[in-house]
Protein backbone atom coordinates (compact mmCIF):
# COMPACT_ATOMS: atom_id res chain seq x y z
CA UNK A 1 0.00 0.00 0.00
CA UNK A 2 3.16 2.87 0.64
CA UNK A 3 3.38 3.16 -3.25
CA UNK A 4 -0.47 4.10 -4.01
CA UNK A 5 0.52 7.65 -3.59
CA UNK A 6 3.46 6.79 -6.39
CA UNK A 7 0.69 5.25 -8.52
CA UNK A 8 -2.02 7.50 -8.20
CA UNK A 9 0.49 10.55 -9.62
CA UNK A 10 1.76 8.61 -12.58
CA UNK A 11 -1.81 7.46 -13.50
CA UNK A 12 -2.45 11.25 -13.16
CA UNK A 13 0.47 12.08 -15.48
CA UNK A 14 -0.55 9.98 -17.81
CA UNK A 15 -4.02 10.68 -18.74
CA UNK A 16 -2.36 14.75 -18.72
CA UNK A 17 -0.32 13.39 -21.36
CA UNK A 18 -3.01 12.01 -23.05
CA UNK A 19 -5.15 15.00 -23.13
CA UNK A 20 -2.43 17.31 -24.16
CA UNK A 21 -1.76 15.05 -27.05
CA UNK A 22 -5.04 14.43 -28.14
CA UNK A 23 -6.04 18.28 -27.93
CA UNK A 24 -2.90 18.67 -30.21
CA UNK A 25 -4.57 16.31 -32.63
CA UNK A 26 -7.84 17.85 -32.31
CA UNK A 27 -6.42 21.39 -33.27
CA UNK A 28 -4.40 20.21 -36.18
CA UNK A 29 -7.77 17.78 -37.42
CA UNK A 30 -9.22 20.94 -37.20
CA UNK A 31 -6.88 22.99 -39.19
CA UNK A 32 -6.58 20.42 -41.62
CA UNK A 33 -10.00 20.32 -42.47
CA UNK A 34 -9.83 24.60 -42.81
CA UNK A 35 -7.61 24.03 -45.21
CA UNK A 36 -9.37 21.50 -47.87
CA UNK A 37 -13.13 23.13 -47.87
CA UNK A 38 -14.15 25.76 -49.84
CA UNK A 39 -14.13 29.01 -48.44
CA UNK A 40 -18.16 29.79 -48.65
CA UNK A 41 -18.03 26.62 -46.78
CA UNK A 42 -21.14 26.86 -44.05
CA UNK A 43 -19.54 27.10 -40.58
CA UNK A 44 -21.45 25.52 -37.12
CA UNK A 45 -21.19 25.87 -33.33
CA UNK A 46 -19.82 21.92 -32.85
CA UNK A 47 -19.88 21.00 -29.29
CA UNK A 48 -16.52 18.83 -29.07
CA UNK A 49 -15.77 17.42 -25.56
CA UNK A 50 -13.59 17.55 -24.18
CA UNK A 51 -12.75 21.33 -24.38
CA UNK A 52 -16.13 22.64 -25.03
CA UNK A 53 -17.81 24.50 -28.08
CA UNK A 54 -15.92 25.63 -31.25
CA UNK A 55 -16.38 26.49 -34.40
CA UNK A 56 -15.65 24.09 -37.13
CA UNK A 57 -16.78 22.98 -40.33
CA UNK A 58 -19.79 20.33 -40.32
CA UNK A 59 -19.85 17.91 -43.91
CA UNK A 60 -23.04 17.19 -43.72
CA UNK A 61 -25.59 19.23 -44.86
CA UNK A 62 -28.45 19.88 -47.68
CA UNK A 63 -28.05 21.04 -50.95
CA UNK A 64 -29.35 23.59 -53.15
CA UNK A 65 -31.08 21.94 -56.30
CA UNK A 66 -30.11 23.45 -59.35
CA UNK A 67 -33.13 25.66 -60.91
CA UNK A 68 -32.53 24.50 -64.33
CA UNK A 69 -30.82 21.12 -65.66
CA UNK A 70 -30.86 19.54 -69.31
CA UNK A 71 -30.42 16.01 -69.92
CA UNK A 72 -29.36 15.99 -74.21
CA UNK A 73 -30.95 19.21 -74.43
CA UNK A 74 -33.85 18.26 -73.08
CA UNK A 75 -35.25 19.84 -69.75
CA UNK A 76 -35.12 18.10 -66.87
CA UNK A 77 -38.91 19.40 -65.22
CA UNK A 78 -38.25 20.18 -61.70
CA UNK A 79 -41.52 21.87 -60.91
CA UNK A 80 -42.82 18.47 -60.34
CA UNK A 81 -41.94 18.10 -56.64
CA UNK A 82 -41.39 13.88 -57.02
CA UNK A 83 -39.05 14.59 -60.28
CA UNK A 84 -37.17 17.18 -57.90
CA UNK A 85 -37.09 14.89 -54.80
CA UNK A 86 -35.57 11.94 -56.81
CA UNK A 87 -32.69 13.94 -57.82
CA UNK A 88 -32.16 15.45 -54.32
CA UNK A 89 -31.39 11.59 -53.61
CA UNK A 90 -29.07 11.17 -56.10
CA UNK A 91 -27.45 14.15 -55.58
CA UNK A 92 -26.83 13.65 -52.43
CA UNK A 93 -25.89 9.58 -52.20
CA UNK A 94 -22.86 10.81 -54.47
CA UNK A 95 -22.00 13.82 -52.69
CA UNK A 96 -21.45 11.76 -50.11
CA UNK A 97 -20.27 8.63 -50.82
CA UNK A 98 -17.25 10.42 -50.71
CA UNK A 99 -14.37 7.47 -51.82
CA UNK A 100 -16.69 5.87 -54.54
CA UNK A 101 -17.35 9.57 -56.13
CA UNK A 102 -13.46 10.42 -55.67
CA UNK A 103 -12.51 7.28 -58.13
CA UNK A 104 -15.26 8.20 -60.27
CA UNK A 105 -13.77 11.75 -60.84
CA UNK A 106 -10.51 10.67 -60.93
CA UNK A 107 -11.21 7.55 -63.95
CA UNK A 108 -13.82 10.31 -65.75
CA UNK A 109 -10.47 12.99 -66.03
CA UNK A 110 -9.27 9.72 -67.99
CA UNK A 111 -11.74 7.89 -70.14
CA UNK A 112 -14.26 10.47 -70.74
CA UNK A 113 -12.29 12.48 -73.49
CA UNK A 114 -11.92 9.70 -75.44
CA UNK A 115 -15.81 8.38 -75.31
CA UNK A 116 -17.24 11.96 -76.20
CA UNK A 117 -14.86 11.34 -79.19
CA UNK A 118 -16.87 8.48 -80.78
CA UNK A 119 -20.20 9.72 -79.58
CA UNK A 120 -19.76 12.61 -81.24
CA UNK A 121 -18.59 10.34 -84.44
CA UNK A 122 -22.06 8.81 -84.28
CA UNK A 123 -24.30 11.98 -83.84
CA UNK A 124 -25.20 10.89 -80.35
CA UNK A 125 -24.91 13.68 -77.95
CA UNK A 126 -22.21 14.04 -75.61
CA UNK A 127 -24.48 13.53 -72.41
CA UNK A 128 -24.59 9.90 -72.52
CA UNK A 129 -21.10 9.32 -72.16
CA UNK A 130 -22.15 9.53 -68.04
CA UNK A 131 -24.18 6.33 -68.97
CA UNK A 132 -20.69 4.78 -68.25
CA UNK A 133 -20.27 6.29 -64.84
CA UNK A 134 -23.07 4.97 -63.28
CA UNK A 135 -23.14 1.23 -65.44
CA UNK A 136 -19.82 0.20 -64.85
CA UNK A 137 -18.15 2.92 -63.15
CA UNK A 138 -15.46 2.98 -65.49
CA UNK A 139 -14.22 -0.59 -64.92
CA UNK A 140 -14.86 -3.79 -66.86
CA UNK A 141 -17.37 -5.04 -64.35
CA UNK A 142 -19.71 -8.46 -64.87
CA UNK A 143 -23.63 -7.79 -63.46
CA UNK A 144 -25.11 -10.57 -62.28
CA UNK A 145 -26.97 -11.30 -65.39
CA UNK A 146 -23.66 -11.23 -66.75
CA UNK A 147 -23.74 -7.68 -68.15
CA UNK A 148 -20.05 -6.67 -69.00
CA UNK A 149 -18.08 -3.96 -69.44
CA UNK A 150 -18.36 -0.09 -69.30
CA UNK A 151 -21.36 0.09 -70.90
CA UNK A 152 -22.44 -3.28 -69.54
CA UNK A 153 -23.62 -5.15 -72.32
CA UNK A 154 -25.05 -8.67 -72.63
CA UNK A 155 -23.87 -11.09 -74.86
CA UNK A 156 -26.44 -11.26 -77.29
CA UNK A 157 -26.96 -7.32 -77.68
CA UNK A 158 -23.05 -7.48 -78.18
CA UNK A 159 -23.08 -9.44 -81.12
CA UNK A 160 -26.53 -8.07 -82.52
CA UNK A 161 -24.44 -4.63 -82.56
CA UNK A 162 -21.37 -5.46 -84.21
CA UNK A 163 -18.91 -6.88 -81.14
CA UNK A 164 -16.80 -10.01 -81.30
CA UNK A 165 -17.56 -12.54 -78.44
CA UNK A 166 -16.18 -15.88 -77.96
CA UNK A 167 -14.02 -17.55 -75.61
CA UNK A 168 -10.53 -16.07 -76.80
CA UNK A 169 -11.85 -12.43 -77.85
CA UNK A 170 -14.77 -10.54 -75.74
CA UNK A 171 -14.69 -6.81 -77.59
CA UNK A 172 -17.31 -5.70 -74.63
CA UNK A 173 -14.31 -5.75 -72.51
CA UNK A 174 -12.67 -2.68 -74.91
CA UNK A 175 -14.18 0.60 -73.79
CA UNK A 176 -14.38 2.47 -77.16
CA UNK A 177 -15.13 -0.50 -78.98
CA UNK A 178 -18.12 -1.31 -76.25
CA UNK A 179 -19.21 2.59 -76.82
CA UNK A 180 -19.55 2.14 -80.52
CA UNK A 181 -21.86 -0.85 -80.02
CA UNK A 182 -23.48 1.18 -76.89
CA UNK A 183 -24.10 3.82 -79.83
CA UNK A 184 -25.78 1.52 -81.85
CA UNK A 185 -28.27 0.71 -79.89
CA UNK A 186 -28.34 3.95 -78.82
CA UNK A 187 -29.52 5.21 -82.74
CA UNK A 188 -31.84 2.48 -82.71
CA UNK A 189 -33.63 3.53 -79.40
CA UNK A 190 -33.93 7.60 -80.88
CA UNK A 191 -35.46 5.93 -84.04
CA UNK A 192 -38.03 4.52 -81.72
CA UNK A 193 -38.84 7.04 -79.26
CA UNK A 194 -37.88 9.96 -80.69
CA UNK A 195 -36.77 11.53 -77.32
CA UNK A 196 -32.92 11.39 -75.78
CA UNK A 197 -34.45 10.52 -72.19
CA UNK A 198 -36.20 7.80 -73.14
CA UNK A 199 -33.55 6.56 -75.06
CA UNK A 200 -31.58 6.51 -71.60
CA UNK A 201 -34.09 5.10 -69.56
CA UNK A 202 -34.45 2.19 -72.38
CA UNK A 203 -30.61 1.57 -71.77
CA UNK A 204 -31.78 0.23 -68.24
CA UNK A 205 -35.19 -1.41 -69.11
CA UNK A 206 -34.91 -2.20 -72.40
CA UNK A 207 -36.84 -0.38 -75.81
CA UNK A 208 -39.75 -3.19 -75.51
CA UNK A 209 -39.92 -2.87 -71.82
CA UNK A 210 -40.41 1.35 -72.09
CA UNK A 211 -42.42 1.18 -74.71
CA UNK A 212 -44.62 -1.08 -72.70
CA UNK A 213 -44.64 0.71 -69.68
CA UNK A 214 -45.78 4.51 -71.84
CA UNK A 215 -48.24 2.09 -73.62
CA UNK A 216 -49.99 0.79 -70.26
CA UNK A 217 -50.06 4.32 -68.52
CA UNK A 218 -50.74 6.38 -71.59
CA UNK A 219 -47.71 8.75 -71.27
CA UNK A 220 -45.17 9.93 -73.60
CA UNK A 221 -42.36 10.91 -70.84
CA UNK A 222 -40.10 9.36 -68.91
CA UNK A 223 -40.73 11.39 -65.69
CA UNK A 224 -44.40 10.78 -66.19
CA UNK A 225 -44.10 7.10 -65.95
CA UNK A 226 -44.56 4.67 -62.48
CA UNK A 227 -41.34 2.21 -62.61
CA UNK A 228 -39.43 -0.39 -61.19
CA UNK A 229 -36.97 1.35 -58.48
CA UNK A 230 -33.96 0.62 -60.89
CA UNK A 231 -35.25 2.34 -63.52
CA UNK A 232 -36.88 5.16 -61.52
CA UNK A 233 -33.75 5.93 -60.11
CA UNK A 234 -31.64 5.38 -63.83
CA UNK A 235 -31.92 8.90 -65.25
CA UNK A 236 -31.47 10.68 -62.15
CA UNK A 237 -28.78 8.99 -61.13
CA UNK A 238 -27.05 10.11 -64.31
CA UNK A 239 -28.29 13.27 -63.79
CA UNK A 240 -26.73 13.20 -60.46
CA UNK A 241 -23.12 12.32 -61.72
CA UNK A 242 -23.20 14.83 -65.02
CA UNK A 243 -24.31 17.56 -62.33
CA UNK A 244 -21.07 16.58 -59.98
CA UNK A 245 -18.21 15.91 -61.95
CA UNK A 246 -19.01 19.29 -64.28
CA UNK A 247 -19.47 21.05 -60.81
CA UNK A 248 -17.50 19.18 -58.40
CA UNK A 249 -16.38 21.94 -55.84
CA UNK A 250 -20.18 23.02 -55.83
CA UNK A 251 -20.15 19.61 -53.43
CA UNK A 252 -17.12 19.71 -51.86
CA UNK A 253 -14.56 17.51 -53.84
CA UNK A 254 -11.22 19.65 -54.40
CA UNK A 255 -9.41 17.35 -56.26
CA UNK A 256 -6.14 18.53 -57.58
CA UNK A 257 -5.44 17.73 -61.30
CA UNK A 258 -2.18 16.30 -60.52
CA UNK A 259 -4.52 13.63 -58.29
CA UNK A 260 -6.34 13.27 -61.88
CA UNK A 261 -5.68 9.47 -63.50
CA UNK A 262 -4.80 10.48 -66.81
CA UNK A 263 -4.84 8.60 -70.59
CA UNK A 264 -1.63 6.31 -71.10
CA UNK A 265 0.12 6.66 -74.44
CA UNK A 266 0.14 3.64 -76.39
CA UNK A 267 1.58 2.08 -79.58
CA UNK A 268 -0.54 -0.62 -81.44
CA UNK A 269 0.64 -3.48 -83.18
CA UNK A 270 -1.50 -5.41 -85.38
CA UNK A 271 -1.55 -9.34 -85.70
CA UNK A 272 -2.88 -11.19 -88.37
CA UNK A 273 -1.21 -14.73 -87.40
CA UNK A 274 -2.05 -16.78 -84.30
CA UNK A 275 -0.19 -15.94 -81.18
CA UNK A 276 0.37 -19.09 -79.48
CA UNK A 277 1.59 -17.37 -75.75
CA UNK A 278 0.59 -13.93 -75.36
CA UNK A 279 3.15 -14.01 -72.27
CA UNK A 280 5.79 -14.61 -74.64
CA UNK A 281 4.41 -12.09 -76.89
CA UNK A 282 4.07 -9.50 -74.24
CA UNK A 283 7.77 -10.07 -73.43
CA UNK A 284 8.85 -9.23 -77.16
CA UNK A 285 6.47 -6.13 -76.57
CA UNK A 286 9.18 -5.13 -73.91
CA UNK A 287 6.41 -5.36 -71.48
CA UNK A 288 4.84 -7.89 -68.88
CA UNK A 289 1.71 -9.82 -69.02
CA UNK A 290 -0.25 -8.01 -66.81
CA UNK A 291 0.33 -4.56 -68.65
CA UNK A 292 -0.55 -6.27 -71.68
CA UNK A 293 -4.01 -7.50 -70.13
CA UNK A 294 -4.44 -4.05 -68.32
CA UNK A 295 -4.49 -2.39 -72.08
CA UNK A 296 -6.32 -4.82 -73.68
CA UNK A 297 -9.14 -6.92 -71.46
CA UNK A 298 -10.84 -8.08 -74.29
CA UNK A 299 -8.11 -10.67 -74.47
CA UNK A 300 -9.86 -13.76 -72.45
CA UNK A 301 -7.46 -16.44 -73.42
CA UNK A 302 -3.35 -17.00 -72.89
CA UNK A 303 -3.37 -17.32 -76.66
CA UNK A 304 -5.27 -15.78 -79.41
CA UNK A 305 -6.06 -17.86 -82.63
CA UNK A 306 -6.57 -15.62 -85.61
CA UNK A 307 -9.29 -16.34 -88.93
CA UNK A 308 -8.37 -16.04 -91.83
CA UNK A 309 -8.27 -12.11 -93.02
CA UNK A 310 -8.56 -11.62 -89.12
CA UNK A 311 -6.66 -8.35 -88.11
CA UNK A 312 -6.52 -7.31 -84.49
CA UNK A 313 -4.88 -4.55 -83.01
CA UNK A 314 -2.92 -4.96 -79.64
CA UNK A 315 -2.25 -1.87 -77.71
CA UNK A 316 1.33 -1.32 -75.87
CA UNK A 317 1.97 1.09 -73.28
CA UNK A 318 4.92 3.11 -74.68
CA UNK A 319 7.56 3.25 -72.11
CA UNK A 320 9.04 6.54 -70.58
Amino acid sequence: MKYFPHAIALLSLIIICSYIKYDNSRAESVSIAKKTVPADMPRYNINHAPGGEYTGYLNAVSLDIPNDLYFAGERVPLEIPDVRERLDRELLINTYWHSSTIVLIKKAHRWLPQIEEILKENNIPDDFKYLTAIEGGFANVVSPSNAVGFWQILESSGKENGLEIDREVDERYDPLKATKAACSYLRKSYKKFGNWTNVAASYNRGMAGLQRALDNQKVDSYYDLLLNEETSRYVFRILAIKEIIEHPKKYGFNIEKKHLYDAEELRYVEVDHDIKDLIAFAKEQGINYKLLKRHNPWLRDDHLDVSRKQVYRIAIPVND
